[in-house]
């Protein structure tokens, strides 16, 4: 295997401001991409020209004026790369061998499961797991992981994990270019870059005819006439999650202190932090919404407003639960609001209640809403929500600052994360927004934040050009995925001032309208239908 050009421990110095190469030694002509002139250009060269990246072949086209369309091709194959096996740990300590399930974790524990493969007659190895540096955590050792075997076809490591199954353990197959430390690992970048002072058109989110349901993005490219698009927004049982403003209405519910863009005119993108908080009001009484279009009780990546089990802190694609909740949906919802039991305030369009439901379930009037509740908030709805009388609903979204974010019609807020670049430095905030998983568990942290995935960004250069980036990724040989300490540097390198990470994996997608997919999506079924997206409409 090469030596890795990129180790976590430089990733760590990459985080903490070191400048380190993707693909090959930093050139003065590069430096000169992102450094702004005098007269505030990104680089002295024509505005429109594709930044060059050391060792990277790229090929470029203009989608639109003013929009550029670049593939770079990083890195290169390395024979030394292969397929292994990697034996799941136990929990806990004594935990049983055939289910278990996470990835990595104490020194003691992964020795323990050495030993028994040892003694089932296989060759195992213990390696170290560390984690880079990020704004906010120190570099560190992740954990331990046990792999057997090392095979150059992905169909022997298939049969290593077929005979390691029967021998009482529980794994998966691994390929060690996607192991997230190798900067010289192939890589396709596919970079849309636009420069409003020749683009006339706007950067906007489209979600379909309605909020629940997914679209895939060449289907919503199809049904407008936008030029170019990309995928958006975290989604979980068929709805975005998170903080999602759109045109000035708040539709979506805000994750806690996570990260998102602001959207001013469809021309201007800045990357910050967010929260919200919806008040219900009847007369002098008030109660805090703590949701927005979502099924009540629900909180995927908790960080909601308090009560959340079994945290309050944002922690993404864990499910947290909070059984006294009030939630609102807004016509965009578009489909019956969730059954169950509780009670349901349906609203008209000034807030006159039209009818208190002793059960949820039913259809958002037309320019109305409804209120679901559960627990205790259920018996407040009750009280208050008398039929003819008016309730007022009070938001308020706040930036990182805790300046209030006015929620005019030329605004639009999308809250993903985390963020990867901040007034011109790398700067990923991963424990505030939930990368690092709390607890002993880091198997989420390992897989989702420090291994390779396909990545999608989105930032604004020194230029004040918009960048709309998809690394793809899970694709042995052609192109691994990064890390998101590897994909916040890449950011930095193609000259982000600010940037921010958006879903990824399988959702991972960008198009336009003349050549659809340009990328190519990780999902074996290839594109995936999405909560929303991110369109360019001229």
């Amino acid at each position: 295997m090469r030596t890795k050009a990129l180790s976590l421990l430089a990733a760590a110095g990459v985080v903490a401001g070191t400048m380190v190469a993707l693909g090959g030694a930093e050139s003065a002509e590069n430096r000169a991409v992102a450094a702004p002139n005098a007269e505030g250009a990104g680089a002295p060269r024509a505005r429109s020209a594709a930044p060059r990246l050391p060792g990277a072949a790229v090929s470029t086209r203009a989608v639109a004026p003013g929009v550029l369309l670049s593939t770079y091709a990083l890195g290169s194959r390395d024979p030394g790369d292969r397929w292994t096996v990697q034996v799941n740990l136990p929990a806990t300590p004594d935990g049983p061998l055939a289910s278990a399930r996470t990835a990595l974790g104490p020194r003691a524990t992964a020795d323990r499961v050495a030993a028994a493969l040892r003694a089932a007659g296989f060759t195992p190895r213990v390696d170290e797991v560390r984690a880079p540096a990020f704004a906010d955590r120190p570099a560190g050792r992740l954990g331990w992981t046990v792999r057997v075997g090392s095979h150059a076809a992905e169909a022997d490591a298939v049969a290593e994990l077929a005979r390691v199954r029967k021998g009482g353990f529980a794994g998966g197959t691994r390929y060690t270019a996607q192991d997230g430390d190798d900067a010289g690992a192939p890589q396709q970048v596919h970079v849309l870059r636009v420069d409003f002072t020749r683009f006339g058109g706007r950067l906007e989110t489209d979600f379909g005819p309605s909020l629940k349901g997914t679209e895939k993005l060449t289907e919503l490219l199809g049904a407008s006439d936008a030029i170019a698009g990309i995928n958006g927004q975290w989604f979980y049982d068929g709805a975005p999650a998170g903080l999602y403003v759109k045109d000035g209405r708040l539709i979506g519910s805000a994750t806690r202190g996570r990260a998102g863009i602001r959207i001013t005119g469809g021309r201007s993108v800045d990357v910050d932090t967010f929260t919200a908080r919806v008040t219900l009001r009847a007369g002098a009484a008030a109660a805090e919404v703590d949701g927005v279009n979502r099924p009540p009780g629900v909180v995927w990546n908790c960080g909601g407003v308090g009560g959340d089990l079994p945290t309050e802190l944002a922690q993404h694609d864990l499910r947290c639960t909070d059984p006294s909740e009030l939630v609102r949906f807004t016509p965009e919802w578009g489909a019956p609001t969730p059954s169950g039991a509780g009670a349901e305030a349906v609203l008209d369009a000034q807030g006159t209640v039209l009818a208190l439901n002793g059960t949820r379930g039913t259809a958002v009037p037309a320019g109305g809403s409804t209120v679901q509740a559960l627990g205790e908030s259920a018996r407040w709805l009750r009280e208050h929500a008398v039929p003819g009388t008016r309730l007022t609903v009070e938001e308020r979204v706040e930036d990182g600052s805790g300046r209030r974010v006015a929620l005019t019609p030329d605004t639009t807020v999308l809250q993903v994360g985390p963020t990867m670049v901040r007034d011109g430095r790398v700067s990923v905030n991963a424990v505030a927004d939930g990368v690092v998983r709390q607890g002993a568990d880091q198997t989420f942290t390992y897989n989702w934040t420090v291994r390779a995935n396909p990545r999608s960004m989105i930032g604004v250069d020194g230029a004040g050009r918009l960048m709309l980036v998809v690394v793809d990724g899970r694709r042995a040989g052609y192109s691994e995925g990064l890390g998101v300490a590897q994909a916040a540097e890449l950011m930095h390198r193609l000259g982000a001032r600010e940037a921010m990470n958006l879903d990824g994996g399988g959702s991972s997608v960008m198009a336009t309208a003349d050549a659809g997919i340009v990328n190519r999506p990780s999902d074996a079924t290839g594109e995936r239908s999405l909560g929303n997206v991110l369109l360019l409409r001229p």
